[in-house]
């Protein structure tokens, strides 16, 4: 199976420390700048939690050296590691490879 990376938005339209919604295929991603860590992740959405598109707007956090992203309405925080919810009690959320490439952000789908 060939990867195919996709170039989502422009490294300018994700806020330091605060992610951002895009399209891909249909589907809602939250792209997240993790600026203090010098990294970027990319996840679902969609929060499994109430099925709220909303971790986009999430808080960035760290508990013991890993990054996660909290849930704005349920506060529900998932790893941007593994996807897995902390307090698993709802499915993890789908994770997917980032790449800077000059001032473009690309993920693979």
């Amino acid at each position: 199976m060939s990867e195919t990376w996709i170039r989502v938005c422009g490294v300018e339209d994700v806020p330091r420390d605060g992610g951002a919604c895009v399209y891909v295929a249909g589907r809602q991603i939250a792209v997240f700048h993790f600026a203090r860590l010098g990294r970027w992740y990319a996840s679902q959405n969609r929060c499994p939690h109430w099925k709220e598109d909303a971790l986009s707007r999430g808080l960035l956090g760290e508990r013991d050296g890993s990054p996660y992203v909290a849930c704005p309405f349920h506060k529900r925080t998932f790893s941007l590691e593994t996807g897995a919810c902390s307090a698993g009690d709802v499915e993890a959320v789908t994770l997917y490879p980032v790449r800077v490439k000059g001032d473009g952000i690309w993920i693979r789908v």
